[in-house]
């Protein structure tokens, strides 16, 4: 098993999308790429402790590579704007990859420059490739949270889509669970 650590906004949206992939053993929601120890959300939020909302992905990598994880990252959130992800604004909803290895590094930074050169995007990408320091879990509160609060508002007007969007564009990766609930 190998450690992905990705930060694209809302960390229920990319916990919800990333459950959802074949070769995916667990998801934490939590905190990286701050300056202090143990921050509470209610912290984060403040914006003063420059933590990131990020989710730790524990995966199989003869199931499911990380590039290929990369670009579900990429597929399912926007990377080209600073500091927010559509109503959802803040240094703590940046989009960011912190890699655990030099392989890591060097394939995260060599899609952000594929997907730039093809103009995938409208515009730049603005993700943020840092090395990784330390991942915060999130409180208990946050686990898991779209799957258990799937009729709450921002559930279905930001993750839903997210999770339609990921349906389409990625289904050949997706557990057998994931399908058959939609």
């Amino acid at each position: 098993m190998e450690k992905a650590y990705f930060a694209g906004g809302c960390f229920w949206c990319t916990e919800a999308v990333f459950q959802r992939i074949k070769g995916v053993d667990n998801v934490r929601s939590g905190f990286s790429g701050g300056n202090i120890k143990n921050p509470a959300y209610r912290e984060v939020v403040t914006e003063r402790t420059g933590h990131a909302e990020t989710i730790e992905i524990t995966f199989n990598p003869s199931e499911v590579s990380y590039l290929k994880l990369l670009e579900v990252f990429f597929g399912t959130h926007d990377p080209t704007t600073l500091n927010r992800q559509g109503a959802d604004k803040g240094t703590h909803y940046r989009s960011a990859i912190f890699f655990t290895t030099k392989e890591q590094q060097l394939t995260a930074t060599s899609i952000i420059e594929q997907l730039d050169s093809a103009s995938i995007f409208e515009h730049k990408i603005v993700t943020e490739v840092s090395p990784f320091d330390v991942f915060y879990p999130a409180e208990d509160y946050h686990t898991n949270y779209y799957n258990l609060n799937t009729e709450q508002g921002y559930c279905q007007f930001v993750i839903t889509p997210k999770i339609k969007k990921l349906e389409a564009y990625f289904n050949d990766i997706l557990k057998q669970l994931s399908r058959d609930k939609h």
